[in-house]
């Protein structure tokens, strides 16, 4: 699939969307009565490694478990490109496994990730198909060994003798099993959400096979919870009609992660509504969220290499933290009580610049629960702010920026903007950030100033085309803040 994103060219056009609804203004993601007990998540590709990184590092939301669909273990590239697509997918004998279990440990013991207590009673299902090209069967083996330190024999599932191509698996719709290409659904005569879900919840109500009600199917505005970070603006959800707001059922949740070139925008809804998950939660009372990156994202992958963030694997991650904070708001409870209508902060101020940061501070709004920040308009913070004050990191230096804050209540619903504060940046100084290097694009890669895809070099964090990747072609790559490179020239 396309998911190899160094080895493989951009699929090709994306397959017509199939049982499509009409057209909806998306809408904020509800506040629905969810026992939190019971909140699980699965994923495809690297939607699977998210899934992980989600189970393990927000181990207290997802204690009841996960389902890995040709994922690996927790932080197996430990931050490295070259390691996601070598022994994270082609190679599993190099997966350090060992390390990752200590690693795991280590974070817990620091606080960045929660307790790996909380998995002892997890339900673990793992799916490998014996033709996947991409993400080969020894990575999934490695995920079992990585798991056998935290979770017990009796509660893992591992299903590996279906003869599938890279793709997610079910009894009655997409391509054939042993084709790889868009969607990257197969019908292999296996229902593997349906096999997931009674592992995850013990028995289950037979699905619902007849077409399910359109006005279940929500567009959410996920530009709520994060602006950028390889995110799209809207994610969708699945919401069974008791499960609606004003419902009377206390509902489940499970939250689905696309692999990569799946979102909405490289096959429409097509893994939204095609992949098996909601004839089962239709019939369950389960809640079906479904998170969404971008064509911004590398190849519409989620992070799970450090492409977005160096903390892409614990809970400060930002398309962590955002997904988090979605889950946090589904099962905030059908309250009835209206949102707080909350006055704009003021004396929004800057100080503190250096060449890739700012501080911005404000004064307390009485009733807030947390605050938002926003960068020429775009949030800027992943994780709610509870303080008055917020540093903003990653700026390119002698840049004038302009920042606003909107405080938010408890269910996280924001009040008014507040006025602008512009600052601007330092100027660069001499070695570290602000240094300029001359190098061929291979050159570059190798010393981690830019990166691999399809065969052409991008500025790391920039992500500015450099061309072809080989010895020949030559760039200027100016560092204006750790891990950020862009095309330049330095005075």
């Amino acid at each position: 699939m396309a998911f190899n994103f160094i080895r493989a060219a951009a699929a090709g056009a994306a397959i017509a969307l199939c049982a499509a609804g009409g057209a909806y203004a998306a809408v904020n993601l509800p506040a629905l009565k969810i026992d939190k007990t019971q909140t699980t998540v699965s994923g495809l590709s690297s939607g699977g490694f998210m899934a992980v990184q989600l189970h393990v590092a927000y181990s207290a939301t997802f204690a009841k478990g996960v389902g890995v669909v040709a994922g690996g273990p927790f932080y197996c590239a430990e931050g490295s490109v070259v390691n996601a697509t070598g022994r994270c997918m082609a190679s599993p004998t190099g997966i350090p496994t060992s390390t990752l279990v200590n690693t795991t440990n280590t974070w817990a013991g620091q606080g960045v990730i929660d307790p790996v207590a909380n998995l002892q009673n997890s339900k673990v299902y793992l799916f490998s198909g014996t033709l996947d090209s991409v993400v080969k069967t020894g990575v999934m083996d490695a995920l079992r060994t990585y798991y056998n330190s935290f979770v017990p024999a009796a509660n893992v599932v591992y299903k590996k003798d279906i003869a599938s191509e890279h793709a997610m698996v079910t009894d009655d719709y997409g391509n054939g099993c042993s084709t790889k290409g868009a969607p990257y659904i197969s019908d292999c005569n296996f229902d593997l959400a349906g096999a997931m879900l009674q592992h995850l919840y013990g028995t289950l109500n037979a699905r619902n096979n007849a077409t399910l009600p359109n006005g279940n199917f929500i567009e959410f505005n996920q530009s709520e919870f994060i602006s950028n970070h390889g995110m799209a603006t809207t994610g969708w959800a699945y919401v069974p009609q008791a499960c609606q707001a004003g419902g009377t059922a206390t509902c489940k949740l499970h939250v689905v992660l696309h692999g990569c070139k799946q979102n909405v925008n490289d096959v429409q809804q097509q893994y939204v509504r095609n992949t098996g998950y909601n004839r089962w939660a239709d019939s369950n009372n389960i809640v079906m969220l479904y998170p969404q990156t971008s064509l911004a994202a590398t190849n519409s992958c989620w992070d799970w290499w450090g492409y977005d963030s160096a903390n892409y694997s614990k809970k400060s991650g930002p398309q962590m933290a955002a997904i988090k904070a979605m889950v946090d708001r589904v099962g905030s409870g059908g309250t009835t009580n209206p949102p707080v209508d909350l006055p704009a902060p003021t004396g929004v101020s800057t100080s503190g610049a250096t060449a890739s940061s700012m501080a911005i501070g404000w004064n307390a709004v009485s009733g807030a629960a947390s605050y938002n920040v926003y960068r020429n308009g775009n949030k800027t913070n992943a994780l709610p702010v509870t303080a008055t004050n917020f540093t903003d990191t990653g700026l390119a230096a002698s840049t004038t920026y302009s920042w606003t804050v909107r405080a938010a209540d408890g269910n996280g619903a924001e009040g008014a903007v507040s006025a602008a504060a512009s600052g601007t940046t330092l100027a660069a100084s001499g070695g570290g950030t602000g240094t300029c290097t001359t190098a061929s694009n291979y050159a570059h890669t190798m010393a981690g100033r830019a990166y691999v895809y399809g065969g052409y070099t991008f500025a790391l964090g920039s992500n500015q085309s450099m061309g072809l990747w080989n010895i020949f072609v030559n760039n200027t790559l100016k560092q204006t803040s750790p891990n950020y490179y862009v095309i330049g020239s330095c005075p």
